[in-house]
């Protein structure tokens, strides 16, 4: 049974349409502090829409989000400040270089120059992009954006890390290396939500949820 006190991410009868076509309905989760939960399902059956949902980015048709006790909005300032996401493949600036926009995000969510450059440089090592540090992101193979998206949310402080398929582009290296992180991140207290098809992250998580059991309100396999 999950510890109340240490829940930080509560959907409950959580449900979507898109006009008259019902995506979600009645989803109800739960994610704590040092915890990973992974959603898995077809494509389509509506993980994606699920995780816009946990943090904020659209609005449920019923039921209610909460992040920290406090229906969740994704423009607010503590949220912003505590979950860090990979979602959206364009999800970068692609006017700066690599090392640029690893640093505007670390100095954006409050680390100091030196603390900031540090974390760049880490992150950079951990996902092989030191030699192409000074590239602009169009310059990158599909796998290295991928690597660039992941290293942007792991750069930057959060207690909630919400990641959708971050395995895909990543070459067997990489996917290895980000079921380990991942794992790290769980035991030092971060709560984790992510939807893959990847056996070698399913097997991070804590709780399994197929999504399809989850729309008829089932609770998720540990």
């Amino acid at each position: 049974m999950t510890d109340e006190s240490a829940v930080l991410l509560r959907l409950v009868g959580v449900g979507r349409r898109y006009g008259d076509r019902p995506v979600l309905r009645a989803v109800t989760l739960e994610v704590a502090r040092g915890e990973c939960v992974a959603l898995v399902g077809d494509n389509g059956s509506g993980k994606s829409t699920l995780l816009r949902l946990a943090v904020g980015r659209e609005r449920p048709s019923e039921g209610s989000v909460e992040f920290a006790g406090s229906p969740i909005d994704e423009d607010e300032a503590g949220v912003r400040a505590r979950v860090a996401t990979v979602l959206d493949a364009g999800a970068h600036y692609p006017d700066l270089t690599v090392r640029e926009h690893l640093l505007l995000v670390a100095l954006a969510h409050g680390l100091r120059v030196a603390a900031a450059e540090e974390a760049v440089a880490a992150e950079l090592a951990a996902y092989r992009l030191t030699d192409h540090a000074d590239l602009l992101p169009a310059a990158l193979s599909s796998g290295q954006t991928q690597a660039l998206l992941l290293a942007s949310a792991f750069v930057r402080p959060h207690d909630l890390l919400v990641l959708d398929e971050p395995e895909q582009r990543l070459d067997v290296h990489a996917r290895r290396e980000l079921a380990r992180r991942l794992a790290a991140h769980r035991d030092a207290g971060t709560a984790v939500l992510l939807a893959t098809h990847h056996e070698g992250l399913r097997a991070v998580a804590d709780r399994v949820v197929p999504l399809d059991a989850a729309l008829a309100g089932a609770a998720g396999e540990g």
